[in-house]
């Protein structure tokens, strides 16, 4: 298609749950998942075109709401153009008295990626040139679970085999003296050129981050991710106007006026949105420019593949969270290479691979 062909039209919109196997469990301090919990998400349009998302359950037991609720949507999008920010106007007017958060978001979240994604398979072109931005690779850290004397140290060599210039971690599984040992670890691993990150994954108190913070000083990490509750951001800034090391959260952050609160609030040296959380590529848009205005470098949490082109037209881009937990059922999985991950094409670069699909539908 070209620019004056006649717009896409929505046909039929489909959403199918699976359990996919993660290459390793994302542990954190409460709990651990083997395999992700999707939804995928066809957006079958005209001219022969299907926009394709995932967004991520957490959860098995929230996988049959997420596809039931996405299925409700379809009467609002069928005969629609595909038009992400006409389509957001409508979403904000219906849902004005119920909001947007929770499932509700992560469904509309994840429509949004599909009409990206329809409008680049399109045009064929990568949705980051449909944004005006270029497809050149993007530096990635490589995130990690809980440290574990047996698998970690293997699991981090291979993160350098790979080219990654920086590492992260969840931290908070027990004692401070734990944490310390861990990150001991990981950098007598690392060695003094690989940035090191840890997330807390909101298990503190203000008291208690601020107390444990300042025993990480001494190993030099690039950040401290979400030390207590996503919610409290004056708890967030009081840990951050006390803390030698620079503090990062958004990646619960409920679209741009949750952000836009966040910045205010000085809750965050940095910001992560999700972009399924955050309002697809539509609401990232609004982030990255509040993110600029505010001078807060941007990193992505999960969903590799719609997060690196979003990042690619994000002016103060750091870095994309390698965490690939889609893989598995995707046809062409993204690899990053040397570290680093390139946005493809057409549209998202997403494909499914339907055999895979099919061995993994729940």
């Amino acid at each position: 298609m070209n620019p004056m062909s006649p717009p896409l039209v929505v046909q039929e919109l489909r959403a199918r749950a699976v359990m996919a196997p993660l290459p390793r469990p994302i542990t954190t301090s409460s709990v651990s998942i083997p395999n992700a919990p999707l939804v995928l998400i066809d957006l079958i349009c005209d001219h022969g075109i299907t926009g394709q998302a995932y967004i991520f359950g957490y959860t098995k037991l929230a996988l049959r709401p997420l596809v039931q609720l996405i299925d409700n949507l379809s009467d609002l999008v069928k005969g629609e153009e595909v038009a992400p920010v006409v389509l957001a106007q409508k979403f904000d007017k219906t849902f004005c008295l119920l909001g947007k958060q929770g499932l509700l978001g992560m469904a509309l979240s994840g429509l949004d990626m599909a009409m990206w994604d329809a409008l680049g398979k399109a045009a064929n072109a990568p949705v980051a040139r449909l944004l005006g931005a270029d497809c050149e690779p993007i530096a990635c850290y490589d995130s990690h679970g809980l440290f574990n004397a047996a698998s970690s140290p293997g699991h981090l060599e291979q993160s350098l085999k790979l080219g990654f210039k920086a590492v992260k971690f969840k931290v908070g599984g027990g004692p401070v003296q734990v944490d310390i040992d861990a990150i001991r670890s990981v950098r007598e691993i690392v060695g003094d050129d690989v940035r090191i990150m840890v997330d807390y994954n909101q298990s503190l108190t203000v008291p208690e981050a601020i107390e444990r913070i300042r025993h990480l000083e001494q190993f030099d990490l690039y950040w401290v991710e979400e030390p207590v509750r996503a919610e409290d951001l004056d708890g967030h800034a009081v840990v951050r106007s006390a803390s030698a090391i620079s503090i990062q959260t958004g990646e619960n952050w409920w679209f741009a006026r949750d952000a836009a609160k966040a910045f205010a609030a000085g809750a965050s040296d940095f910001a992560m949105p999700d972009i399924m959380k955050i309002g697809g590529v539509s609401g990232w848009l609004q982030v990255a420019a509040l993110a600029e205005a505010a001078s807060k470098p941007v990193s992505s949490h999960l969903f590799i593949e719609a997060s690196t082109h979003a990042l690619a037209a994000t002016t103060c881009c750091d870095m994309v969270e390698y965490l690939d937990v889609a893989g598995a059922v995707l046809a062409q999985p993204y690899k990053v290479s040397n570290g680093m991950l390139a946005p493809k094409g057409p549209g998202l670069g997403l494909a499914w691979n339907e055999q895979a699909v099919e061995e993994h539908l729940v």
